[in-house]
């Protein structure tokens, strides 16, 4: 019998740090906690409402998800509650019940449970949702048209749609400090700049998200703009104009950041998030819809495991 000595080893990871997915999760929506106040404060109960009823049928649908397929419930984990939360948060403060239940849906069920729940999907469960209302129903997601509907005397206009029809002209007349303080129509907390760049900011800190994609998607953006606006000052909006209005900040450091949708190398990062702000300008300049963060945001998470294989070259050769 050989003298070898055998050496058992467990599954990765070897080392845990001692984060969980609850952890995360609460953590996160903690970080978007002030953007969710500022938005119930400015729109009012319809935006409660709205809230309320996309995280509670978010979990909803996710312990319906677990009985049918017979797994462990994962509702503690607060992973549902932060889908229903990030997708409320996109979503006019008008928005019907039923459309708030099926993109509930749509995120919880399509978006990840299909694929094996959290961890699995190759996709944002929050962008696939959104994807899917924006071609169902547009007229849905027209944020002027919706706030005017509640409110006839609503005087705001949704900056991107304005400036995609007008122009430079347009997108001059709003005031840059004021589009970052939230002072726009749009959805219930993407418009709060101010705020969501501070909670991305303590998830920085909190090492819940690397700070490679978000920076580079910003990057991305402000590059991409610049130099549409050099080359047509006229017709596209000046980069400034781009990061603070539409989902750019909470596309940066909510969605394009998704743990498993996104890529974990380093260089792999950097790529990943400057092409997420480079596509959402060409999709807002040239494309079909005035705001790109959510297709940009899907395209890259298509892209993600090719991207993720660049690392840099080990050290050594072999003999």
């Amino acid at each position: 019998m050989s003298d070898a000595k055998k050496f058992v080893v467990s599954h990765a990871p070897f080392v845990h740090d001692g984060s969980s997915v609850a952890g995360r999760s609460y953590h996160t929506m903690l970080a978007l906690l002030p953007a969710t106040l500022f938005g119930i404060v400015q729109w009012g109960r319809p935006a409660l409402s709205v809230v309320a009823l996309s995280v509670s049928s978010a979990m909803l649908w996710e312990l319906a998800m677990n009985k049918a397929s017979r797994r462990p419930n994962t509702i503690g984990d607060g992973s549902a509650a932060l889908t229903g939360l990030v997708l409320a948060l996109l979503l006019p403060a008008t928005t019907p019940w039923w459309m708030v239940v099926s993109a509930t849906f749509l995120a919880v069920i399509l978006g990840r449970g299909i694929f094996g729940g959290i961890g699995a999907n190759p996709f944002n469960p929050v962008v696939v949702a959104m994807a899917m209302m924006s071609v169902s129903w547009p007229h849905l997601l027209d944020f002027d048209a919706m706030l005017l509907a509640y409110d006839p005397g609503f005087l705001m206009l949704e900056p991107l749609t304005a400036a995609k029809a007008f122009g430079t002209e347009a997108a001059a007349r709003f005031d840059v400090l004021d589009l970052l303080l939230g002072r726009q129509a749009g959805a219930i907390g993407a418009p709060f700049g101010l705020w969501l760049v501070a909670g991305g900011i303590y998830l920085m800190l909190r090492g819940i998200v690397r700070w490679e994609i978000p920076v580079s998607f910003i990057v991305g953006v402000l590059l991409t703009a610049a130099l549409f606006h050099l080359a047509e000052p006229a017709r596209f909006a000046g980069p400034a104009f781009h990061l603070v209005t539409g989902y750019t900040l909470i596309g940066a450091f909510f969605l394009a950041t998704e743990d498993s949708s996104s890529p974990v190398n380093f260089y792999a990062m950097l790529l990943y998030g400057f092409l997420g702000g480079l596509l959402t300008v060409l999709i807002r300049n040239i494309g079909a819809y005035p705001d790109g963060v959510i297709y940009a945001v899907m395209l890259i998470n298509l892209i993600n495991p090719l991207v993720d294989k660049i690392r840099p070259r080990a050290f050594g050769k072999v003999t």
